[in-house]
């Protein structure tokens, strides 16, 4: 009788406990939702008036479809007068960054378009600032490394040690050339000096028609330095040093009225990332967003790939 009575109670706190988690899964869904919905209605309420659109570029840049989609939604969106790009990039690839430097120059064709540096903008980060029509960086921004970079492993010393050894058969001399498995040969060498210097001369090019700069002043300041922003503006890689206020007041200048707010056009996220990552991450105490803890590991970088065009001021890490 006693055993029967005590499977009573087990029974009856195992419902209580399956009720409790069914109804804090349940709140949790509904403050999801909530959230969701507050973040939806607060940002279409402050995209319907007329605004000054915020865009984040910060970290290394790869070819970001999302992004790209936001800069045209921006572009076509009749509430946005004015468009303040906020960088904070060492660069990236510069497929990545010449992708996003072109639709940069399409919105700039329709609207009035200003770059405010922050920590840095350098190399495939430049270029896309140099796609707005105005740069304002801080005194102490990091500002420039204007040129292109291939980086390779080479194994080939850790392959004899251990014994290893790679057999190829290609269809010529420079297939797959250059290998991490066997020492570069001069004619592989050649070949991405070439492409590299194809790409560099692109870049240069690129600051030249959007910089008051003459090509000869381009190339002088083209090898690779950096520089800050005090430096960069009097060799004219910036207009005015500042912050978000002075980006503004040169959007005023182009007759926008003073009045407008900045609002800023976030990444479009589901309720489901935008919520649970963020309890997660609480617990953890590591960033929501699963980019900004590879961001946070710095292993970003190494997933680069083709050419890059991107400045590090560590020694172990992609540098020009």
């Amino acid at each position: 009788m006693s055993t029967r009575a005590d499977e009573l109670i087990d029974r009856r706190r195992l419902r209580r406990k399956l009720t409790f988690w069914r109804i804090v899964a349940f709140a949790v869904i509904v403050l999801a939702i909530a959230v969701a919905t507050r973040q939806i209605m607060g940002d279409a309420a402050g995209r319907s008036s007329d605004h000054i659109a915020q865009v984040r570029i910060d970290g290394t840049i790869f070819e970001d479809e999302e992004l790209l989609e936001r800069l045209e939604r921006i572009r076509q969106t009749d509430s946005v007068k004015g468009v303040i790009l906020t960088i904070d990039s060492p660069g990236g690839t510069t497929a990545g960054g010449e992708a996003i430097y072109e639709e940069v120059r399409l919105l700039a064709e329709a609207k009035p378009v200003t770059a405010q540096v922050g920590t840095l903008a350098a190399s495939a980060g430049y270029m896309i600032a140099s796609a707005t029509d105005h740069i304002v960086a801080r005194q102490s921004s990091i500002v420039g490394s204007i040129g292109v970079l291939f980086q390779y492993p080479d194994v080939s010393g850790l392959m004899d040690k251990l014994g290893v050894k790679l057999e190829e058969i290609k269809s010529s001399p420079l297939k797959a050339e250059p290998s991490p498995f066997k020492p570069t040969s001069d004619e592989a060498r050649q070949m991405i000096r070439s492409m590299i210097l194809d790409s560099y001369d692109w870049f240069v090019g690129l600051v030249t028609d959007r910089r008051p700069l003459s090509r000869e002043e381009v190339l002088k300041v083209a090898d690779g330095s950096v520089f800050t922003g005090r430096q960069a503006l009097d060799i004219k890689l910036v207009d005015a040093l500042g912050g978000e206020r002075e980006a503004k007041a040169w959007l005023v200048s182009k007759g926008l009225d003073e009045k407008l707010e900045i609002v800023e056009w976030k990444k479009r996220e589901t309720a489901s990332s935008m919520f649970i990552p963020e309890i997660a991450s609480r617990f953890l105490g590591v960033p929501a967003n699963g980019a900004d803890i590879l961001r946070e590991l710095g292993a970003e970088r190494i997933f680069l790939d083709g050419l890059l065009s991107v400045w590090q001021p560590e020694t172990n890490r992609l540098s020009d």
